[in-house]
């Protein structure tokens, strides 16, 4: 039974709720790309569209577990009440109206913020200059480790990401072995990275910060400490950055990656000032090992030779 004890209760837990979430990381909220930014406000809107509904419906059931109460004598009883035109049109009428609202903004926002299209903007109001290029970043998920190409410097990191504010990059993401989720919650949403194939993410950072970037998806022992630095700099920064990455690093060769390769768990951030060429293309395709076959040959092969048979079977037919 609804009591005036069990109400008071359940208020004072709402009231302290907020104290509660106080230590929660809400960084998915208040980011600081305009991807991840309109991502929120997709959110936001989803979450006051649904509220329209949940609001009334949660305040009208305390509503009537107080009004109807057994020790309320003067409450009205109406045993033979069945029906109400009025109010079918309403509990039917309102949600479908939401449905449709959700439903017309998750189409446009699946399109406008497919991780595999081009910025159009670089944030509100501002869109790309018509001469500016993506920034290329080849990303590599390794156990448990990141590995990042900038093929625009010729140049690698190993747990430690930069670019520059207000230019558009492109993440070019694979994986060596066991799938994970390449995620930096300030700048987009996480995106899959898998072995033998390439998937994308276009974004943009507009301020100045150090960012937490992780895997967000189980791959093992050392998933915990696969974290990096993703780092927002003024231009004259990533050109300080691109510096010490030259100065500081040493030449990735294929020995040094087959070293880099080997599994292992929260390793230091490592700068590469020059990189063995086509070193991600072979890591992508599985081919860094001299003598093995590209499986983007291999599946060249593939169709050229079921193309032969198909040439065969034409001249027999003649």
């Amino acid at each position: 039974m609804f009591t005036k004890q069990s109400f008071s209760k359940t208020l004072l837990f709402a009231a302290l709720a907020p104290v509660f979430l106080s230590g929660c990381n809400w960084v998915v909220m208040s980011p600081s790309g305009d991807i991840a930014a309109q991502q929120a406000n997709l959110i936001v809107w989803a979450t006051i569209l649904m509220l329209i509904i949940v609001v009334p419906v949660i305040a009208l059931t305390f509503w009537f577990a107080w009004r109807y109460r057994a020790s309320n004598k003067k409450a009205t009883y109406s045993p033979d009440w069945d029906h109400s035109t009025h109010l079918e049109l309403v509990i039917w009428a309102a949600p479908l109206a939401i449905i449709i609202a959700l439903g017309a903004m998750t189409w446009v926002s699946t399109h406008q913020l497919d991780p595999y299209r081009p910025l159009s903007r670089i944030d509100e109001g501002k869109p790309v200059p018509a001469d500016m290029e993506p920034l290329v970043v080849e990303v590599v998920a390794m156990d448990w480790k990141w590995l990042f190409f900038y093929p625009e410097y010729d140049i690698a990191s190993v747990n430690e990401l930069a670019a520059p504010l207000d230019r558009p990059i492109q993440f070019k993401i694979t994986s060596t072995t066991m799938m994970n989720s390449f995620f930096i919650p300030a700048l987009a949403g996480q995106i899959y990275a898998m072995g033998g194939m390439e998937t994308k993410l276009h974004a943009v950072i507009n301020e100045v910060g150090v960012y937490d970037g992780f895997s967000a998806n189980y791959s093992g022992a050392g998933f915990n400490g696969m974290r990096f630095k993703f780092h927002g700099l003024q231009d004259e920064d990533f050109d300080e950055w691109i510096a010490r990455v030259k100065a500081q690093g040493e030449n990735l060769t294929r020995p040094v990656y087959k070293e880099l390769e080997k599994p292992s768990q929260n390793e230091p951030v490592r700068y590469y000032r020059s990189v063995m060429p086509g070193l991600y293309d072979k890591i992508l395709n599985r081919c860094v090992d001299p003598g093995t076959l590209c499986m983007k040959d291999m599946m060249g092969g593939h169709q050229h030779a079921g193309h032969q048979p198909a040439k065969a079977e034409h001249h027999d037919a003649h």
